[in-house]
């Protein structure tokens, strides 16, 4: 397992943008599966965005596809969320998630971080 600190939430108007980061420990990043999910109250974690251990494989939620970016710097051990064109249905909490493996399902990340908050005010 790998620990795992989110930042770079807060609070922005709509139609803004926000790059969170999400720092990792350990030596072996680059062979993790990095992925970002968001939970906004009274509503199941959802997928947002999942990037391979060397970022030749990219997926996104439909509903972010062409707003948010996702990337990885492994010399940093840290991978980032680039949230553009933001929307109040984009409220949440955010949080990174690391597995060797890569799935869209959240059940498939052994490693989270304690996750940090967006709000968009319309």
């Amino acid at each position: 397992q790998v620990q795992l600190v989110e930042s770079g939430g807060g609070l922005v108007q709509d139609g803004g943008s926000l790059r969170l980061s999400c720092a990792a420990s350990g030596r072996t990043f680059s062979l993790y599966v990095m992925g970002w999910f968001r939970q906004a109250p009274g509503k199941e974690r959802e997928f947002v965005a999942a990037i391979s251990g060397v970022g030749s494989i990219i997926r996104y939620a439909d509903s972010v596809k062409g707003r948010f970016a996702i990337s990885r710097d492994n010399a940093k051990n840290t991978v980032y969320l680039q949230m553009n064109i933001l929307k109040p249905e984009d409220t949440a909490v955010y949080y990174c998630a690391a597995d060797p493996n890569f799935s869209r399902d959240s059940s498939g990340y052994g490693s989270w971080g304690q996750g940090t908050q967006v709000t968009v005010s319309s």
